[in-house]
């Protein structure tokens, strides 16, 4: 008789990051319902196993980021070449990052026009928290902050926009030199793998980490302080799924004819890490990898939009400023000109472009967006209690909108591998 193989399908990082996100969310709901306040709760459980797992897996994404973002953003620049299509490209993707932000404050704005988030609501209904804010910087000094003065100084502080500027001058310059610096283009190229490869390997206890993140969130939260915040919620949500399932399936359709639905469902595991993870930085691997083998997308082009998309690429974040804006002027009963409203999108939309892609840096840069039309910065304090869970929306939001520049850009430059996209 010959023998038979049973062969047991393996599941995919995608399904057990998933399942770790549903489990992790029941959970965290049993510990704060079932579970009485105590010691071995509060201590020990969430803010001891917990904490330490979920804050341990994100230091490991953040240990990567940049060494990852600058090598990545070297060969980028570097596989790319010539420095005007480097240009043309470079010009383009921002550009259009710009169009999307400014597109997603307009659509946050007009949501929350229509939902009216702010009207009823008393300030004594809902749980505030400490706000802490540094003042905000003025636009010359984030432009001029660009330009770093201590290349060094900015890897060590991960200080994104500077590494930015540093990475493309090195890897143009090696693209110039050509043969004579093969070394270093090598060393480069090399140490991209190692950092691509070590990702994939903290990527695979991603399960535990989300579980852990999710579970303590739900832990803290409970259902208790989304009752009087459910209008504002609902605003950013339906806002957020107008940015993310409509503006940028649209965009992508007219400009490449791809099947927008196909594009979410395989781009839809990555979506689900950056929601569980909350921090843009961390999914920029996955987003690489995510776009060459299943979209079609070169690493040449994907692995300069990405990082690049990670730093001034915050859609999401600029989504809940918009509703935030009316939010809070309408619990204040303070009104708003036209003026004022084109004062948020301006605001917004360059704020997005110095804002780090961590969790709830949003709120930081929201200090400088209700500034600009002089509203009370303590309004802040307001939505604080839920903004971890719309933090995890809005950058799911924020690595798609990336992923959809990153699509358009690689089709125009005839980098784009349809037959993958088209693969099942």
């Amino acid at each position: 008789m010959p023998k038979t193989k049973t062969t047991k399908k393996k599941l995919s990082l995608s399904t057990l990051i998933f399942t770790a996100l549903l489990l992790g969310a029941l959970f965290g709901v049993g510990l704060h319902y079932l579970i009485p306040a105590g010691h071995i709760r509060d201590d020990i459980i969430i803010e001891g196993m917990l904490y330490v797992v979920g804050q341990g897996f994100i230091r490991l994404m953040q240990m990567l980021v940049v060494p990852l973002v600058f090598c990545s953003l070297v060969c980028g620049s570097m596989a790319i070449g010539d420095t005007k299509t480097l240009g043309k490209v470079g010009i383009k993707t921002v550009l259009f990052y710009l169009f999307t932000t400014a597109m997603a404050v307009t659509v946050a704005l007009s949501v929350a026009s229509l939902i009216n988030p702010g009207l009823g609501v008393k300030v004594d209904n809902i749980s505030t928290s400490e706000v802490s804010l540094s003042e905000s910087k003025p636009l010359t000094e984030i432009l001029l902050n660009i330009i770093p003065k201590n290349p060094i100084e900015s890897l060590a502080t991960a200080d994104m926009l500077p590494i930015i500027v540093f990475a493309l001058f090195v890897g143009i310059m090696l693209a110039k030199l050509g043969s004579k610096t093969s070394t270093v283009a090598n060393f480069f190229s090399q140490f991209n793998d190692i950092m691509m490869e070590m990702t994939m390997v903290v990527m695979s206890v991603a399960p535990i980490g989300v579980f852990c993140l999710i579970a303590r969130t739900f832990a803290n939260i409970g259902f208790s302080a989304f009752v009087p915040m459910l209008k504002y919620m609902g605003a950013v949500i339906l806002a957020l799924a107008i940015q993310c399932f409509g503006v940028y399936q649209i965009l992508l359709f007219l400009f490449t004819r791809l099947n927008p639905m196909r594009f979410i469902k395989k781009f839809f595991p990555v979506m689900s890490f950056a929601f569980t993870t909350a921090t843009s930085n961390a999914t920029i691997p996955l987003s690489i990898d995510t776009l060459h083998k299943k979209i079609g997308v070169s690493k040449k082009i994907s692995s300069f939009t990405i990082p690049l998309g990670a730093t001034v690429n915050m859609d999401g974040t600029s989504i809940m400023q918009g509703v935030a804006v009316i939010f809070i002027a309408q619990v204040y009963g303070i009104s708003l000109t036209p003026s004022d409203l084109l004062t948020v999108v301006a605001t917004a939309t360059l704020a997005s472009i110095g804002t780090a892609g961590v969790p709830s840096v949003g709120l930081v840069t929201l200090a400088m967006v209700l500034q600009s039309v002089g509203l009370p910065t303590e309004g802040i304090a307001l939505i604080m209690g839920i903004d971890r869970i719309l933090d995890m929306l809005r950058t799911a939001v924020n690595i798609t909108g990336d992923a959809v520049c990153t699509t358009i850009v690689a089709h125009q430059e005839k980098a784009l591998d349809r037959t993958v996209f088209n693969e099942n």
